[in-house]
């Protein structure tokens, strides 16, 4: 199954992409315009310190400089190195005097004035008034690089510590921007057969606003269709109900006056098919009223009550009395239902099991202090595939009973309606065959 895509994670990417790259491309402007401002400043440094140097030596400050043998060096100082270097050089290019770390050899420079580069040093050359002396002061490159390099790094470090937080910050917002997203995603989700109410656009924002509309006329399509459904199997269900009567009484009055014989077994089948039509009306008229939302009607009652008022019926039935086994709790069970519908939840449960149960077995209907409802009946367990399509209308599992295929579906509707869940398991609990109709209410 493949995974479900997140807007939120590409958008952060993308975000954080588009902000890495304009951060870097910043870098590297700040970069080219440091490294241009940088070597406008170390070449006026160099200007400078040749200028002032110059001036020392005219001024006679520098021992021995006329001694064209002698190469004097200044003295040591405490620092690790120096950053510029010099060699004060006679007419005729050797060195009378250099810095500490200057190399001992001539700079591989012409004594002019003015700037020259190698491949390593940055010049500038300064000249006497007489032309007598030439003070060439040198600059490393790698210096230049140094300082670039360290502004780039500093500028870097930011990046390394910003990205996570916004990263973490782009989270929180997406988050918040999509929630009204999730928010109109999870109403459209509550919807189903018996909650089709419109979606809320009242604070929907405005981006949102056709969608949840879009869906509001669908769902008004939708309940006109389904209203106009339920009101077909009403209206079919008590057009039926006193014709299918009124053939069932001339029917078994006719079997009454018929002697033994073909139209007698004619009539007999006659009067099964009408019990049938009737029992299918009622089955109908009880989904019309289980999908018009006859269980999201609730008053406290004690659903012992109506469980003993139930039983009591089937016990006045002789096809059914021998059959019960009721076991109840003695204290009251209090739970917001509709009396009428949770009789009608009982009554398809037991007749389910009266209808698809083994013969002449028991049907065991108990009520613990829990207030969950149980109604098992014997004979053979069913396959799982068979047990998970019993909800389903007109569905029946592998059972040669009469039946409509709609008690469990009823029973199921309403039961949902109620905000409870109505589990079939088979085996029976505690046993090894049989099947098992639970109802946990609220």
């Amino acid at each position: 199954m493949t995974k479900s895509r997140s807007i939120i994670w590409p958008l952060m990417t993308a975000l954080s992409g588009v902000m890495v790259a304009f951060w870097l491309g910043a870098i590297g402007l700040g970069i080219h315009v440091m490294r241009s401002e940088f070597d406008e400043v170390f070449d006026n440094a160099l200007e400078e310190t040749a200028e002032r140097l110059l001036a020392i030596v005219e001024e006679g400050r520098i021992p021995d400089i006329q001694d064209s043998d002698q190469q004097e060096r200044a003295p040591a100082t405490p620092h690790a190195r120096e950053y510029l270097v010099y060699h004060v050089r006679a007419a005729d290019g050797h060195i009378l005097f250099r810095s500490k770390d200057a190399p001992a050899e001539p700079f591989d420079v012409p004594l002019t004035v003015g700037f020259h580069d190698s491949e390593k040093y940055r010049f500038y050359t300064a000249a006497s008034t007489n032309g007598a002396i030439f003070l060439q002061v040198a600059d490393k490159f790698s210096n230049r690089r140094e300082a670039v390099r360290e502004s780039a790094v500093t500028m870097l470090i930011p990046l390394a510590v910003l990205l996570p937080l916004s990263l973490l910050l782009m989270a929180w917002i997406t988050g918040r921007a999509v929630d009204p997203i999730n928010r109109l995603r999870e109403a459209i989700s509550e919807k189903n057969g018996g909650n089709l109410s419109p979606v809320e656009t009242e604070t929907t924002p405005r981006e949102l606003k056709p969608i949840a509309q879009s869906v509001n006329l669908l769902l008004q399509r939708v309940r006109a269709t389904i209203d106009a459904e339920r009101e077909f199997a009403t209206h079919s269900a008590h057009e039926l109900r006193t014709p299918v009567a009124g053939a069932l009484a001339q029917t078994q009055r006719l079997l009454a006056e018929l002697p033994d014989g073909a139209l007698k077994a004619r009539a007999r089948n006659i009067e099964r098919a009408l019990t049938k039509l009737g029992h299918t009306s009622e089955k109908l008229l009880q989904l019309a009223r289980a999908e018009a939302g006859l269980g999201q009607t609730a008053v406290m009652t004690d659903i012992r009550r109506v469980l003993d008022l139930i039983i009591g019926d089937y016990r006045h039935d002789s096809a059914t009395t021998q059959r019960l086994v009721y076991a109840s709790s003695t204290k009251p069970l209090m739970r917001a239902v509709d009396v009428d519908a949770l009789g009608i939840v009982v009554s398809n449960l037991i007749e389910n099991a009266v209808v698809h149960g083994e013969p002449g077995g028991r049907i065991r209907i108990s009520v613990d202090d829990e207030g969950i409802i149980g109604i098992a009946n014997d004979g053979p367990a069913l396959s799982p595939t068979d047990l998970k399509g019993l909800k389903l209308r007109f569905r029946r599992g592998a059972t040669s009973a009469k039946g409509s295929g709609l008690g469990l579906a009823i029973a199921d509707t309403i039961v949902r309606q109620m905000g409870g869940v109505l589990e079939l398991q088979s085996p029976a609990s505690g046993r090894v065959d049989g099947f098992e109709a639970r109802i946990l209410l609220p």
